[in-house]
């Protein structure tokens, strides 16, 4: 999920703030290697959590 997330989110926002220039795939794929350094962490870190949150909204 971290990884789909990282990689649309960074194109996106490349796109945004270079627009369609001749080295956006170079632009992009740094983008997304930093998006992902931080995109994984945050996913591991909150899912927990988060699963938490929604096994207490939703009780069996």
């Amino acid at each position: 999920m971290a990884l789909l997330m990282s990689c649309l989110m960074s194109f996106v926002i490349s796109l945004f703030n270079v627009g369609l220039v001749h080295n956006i795939l170079f632009i992009w794929l740094k983008a997304w290697g930093f998006a992902f350094v931080i995109a994984f962490p945050a996913v591991v870190a909150v899912s927990p959590l988060v699963r938490r949150l929604v096994s207490l909204v939703i009780e069996d």
